[in-house]
């Protein structure tokens, strides 16, 4: 996994875990959901990646 994807992934991870708290802390629960769905966006991207660099080895 490329730095500049790592650095990516955990900012999309970070955005979804902001937007997830707001959302909690409104009683939002479409950005709330919204904010999950982004963390396992992130989640899938990475674990991709790994999978990418376990074969390129």
């Amino acid at each position: 996994m490329g730095f500049d994807d790592k650095v990516d992934n955990q900012a999309e991870n970070l955005a979804g875990k902001v937007k997830e708290g707001v959302g909690k802390a409104t009683d939002d629960e479409s950005l709330e959901a919204e904010g999950k769905g982004d963390q396992m966006k992130s989640d899938l991207k990475q674990a991709g990646e790994k999978i990418k660099d376990v074969f390129k080895h």
